[in-house]
């Protein structure tokens, strides 16, 4: 239990973080107070550490600043109560061998009230950390007055060290709070860097009075300088009307849902380029109510950029820049579908070109090139502007026909596709002609499936060039459709 309490102490003294520190004006202002006015040769701040007792301030000791503690009168005094008065240390046997009573500085007289400041954390029962103590060299007596002057002293001496420990406490919350702003700082640079790198940036919406605040990198996505945030309603005039109102339905439903949200939108930055954003928010609870929506922003427009040329490439023909076979059975697998609960016709025409291999033969696989490309400029053009039309594989091309009255009127619109369809090129004084064959199916009703409309069109194909190359022909019809005009179209 002893040792407990002694463990206790050293604590409470290690707290006041006073030991070892240099000569402080109060301090010794205090013990020459003392020794003037007890008229005294020594006056000590002491206080007993594990194996010492150290002077916070002495008068009348020279240099020495500490003693063995088994040697020291106050590590006596520190287990009294009030004070420890020797008036001959010679008569009393617990000091009459000590060494500083036979030696240096040969105490005889000595009188120290015990120093116990309050620290939070610690009782203040604990035995003392120290004592305020007189020593002189000849015994004598303290008169009443003189015992409540040195009591008096020692309770300036634990003001004094209150004081020192408060303001040590308050130094170390400082450097702590300074340096936790310096980590604070270093973090919030990193952020920002991290923001940076990534085109990322931070908000918050509160929900009381719909104030809005950004990151920087936010005001650098929407092309602004830093400073003044603009409203809510300003911020969603940086998208279109549609756009707008979607995300207001958004901050909306999270308001009233509590749920968060995540999208991409374009917006158009202050600067006038068309960027691809992306919005992830959340709802931030005070007190188990929202107060805010809180989240963060990226511009994600290289990343949709390189998806769009990644869905480019695997959707279209690279020669002919059409939309390839996986990008026209995907595109027909949804068209019958949507026709089937809209009541919209649908026609499926599909071309081989004739004359093609001559060309390559004849002039070459890049004069074959130059033709295909321009049977793709063609389907573009004119009266195949509205349909979808893809590049099947080598002389092979598809049109998928949604419009009604070019439904209502295929046979024309085929006669159209044909005439379109004639190309020529002409190399070193020769000339090579291209036409295509049209075969055409158009969907009539519920039986009419993906896999029933292809077989159709390839059989009205078939028909066709069995007839006559450069014809068209449509499913179930035994009528030819010619060309209006057999002169070619120079490529």
């Amino acid at each position: 239990m002893h040792q407990t309490l002694e463990d206790a102490r050293l604590r409470k003294l290690a707290s006041f973080h006073i030991l070892d520190t240099p000569p402080e004006r109060e301090f010794d202002a205090l013990t020459a107070l003392a020794q003037r006015l007890l008229d005294c040769p020594i006056a000590l701040v002491s206080l007993v550490d594990q194996d010492r007792q150290w002077f916070k301030s002495a008068q009348g000791m020279g240099q020495v600043r500490e003693t063995p503690r088994n040697q020291a009168f106050c590590a006596h005094t520190i287990h009294e109560d009030d004070l420890l008065l020797i008036e001959d240390a010679c008569a009393d046997p617990r000091f009459a061998d000590n060494p500083l009573v036979q030696g240096k500085p040969h105490i005889r007289f000595y009188a120290g009230v015990p120093l116990r400041p309050h620290h939070d954390g610690y009782s203040d029962t604990l035995p003392a950390l120290g004592s305020f103590c007189i020593i002189d060299t000849k015994p004598r007596h303290l008169s009443p007055r003189d015992l409540a002057t040195l009591r008096d002293l020692a309770a300036v001496a634990e003001s004094l060290l209150r004081a020192h420990a408060t303001a040590e406490d308050a130094k170390y919350l400082a450097e702590l709070a300074e340096e936790r702003a310096e980590i604070l700082d270093g973090q919030h640079r990193l952020l920002r860097q991290a923001e940076k790198l990534a085109s990322i940036g931070s908000w918050r919406l509160s929900l009381d009075d719909g104030v809005l605040q950004w990151s920087d990198q936010v005001y650098v996505i929407h092309g602004l300088p830093i400073g003044s945030t603009p409203g809510l309603e300003e911020a969603l005039g940086f998208y279109t009307a549609e756009e707008g109102r979607l995300i207001r339905k958004r901050l909306q439903k999270a308001m009233r849902t509590g749920e968060g949200f995540d999208f991409e939108s374009d917006m158009i930055a202050a600067d006038g380029r068309l960027r691809r954003v992306r919005s992830i928010g959340e709802i931030e609870f005070r007190h188990e109510r929202p107060a805010a929506i809180i989240g963060v922003f990226q511009d994600v427009t290289d990343r949709h950029l390189r998806e769009e040329e990644l869905r480019h490439s695997a959707s279209t023909d690279s020669l002919s820049g059409l939309p390839n076979r996986a990008s026209f059975e995907q595109r027909f697998a949804e068209t019958p579908a949507a026709s089937k609960s809209q009541r919209e016709p649908v026609a499926l025409l599909l071309m081989d070109l004739d004359g093609f291999k001559a060309v390559n033969d004849s002039f070459g696989h890049a004069a074959g090139d130059e033709i295909l490309k321009a049977i793709a400029q063609r389907m573009r053009a004119g009266s195949m502007a509205n349909a979808f039309p893809a590049r099947l594989g080598g002389d092979e091309f598809a049109l998928l026909v949604t419009r009604p009255r070019d439904c209502a009127d295929l046979g024309n619109y085929v006669q159209q596709v044909l005439d379109q369809l004639q190309v020529s090129i002409t190399l070193d004084g020769e000339t090579r002609a291209v036409s295509a064959t049209v075969g055409a199916a158009l969907a009539d009703g519920p039986d009419a499936t993906q896999m029933e409309l292809m077989r159709r069109a390839d059989l009205a194909l078939y028909q066709a060039k069995r007839h006559l190359r450069g014809s068209g022909r449509i499913f179930g019809l035994d009528t030819p459709i010619l060309r209006a005009s057999a002169d070619a179209i120079q490529a």
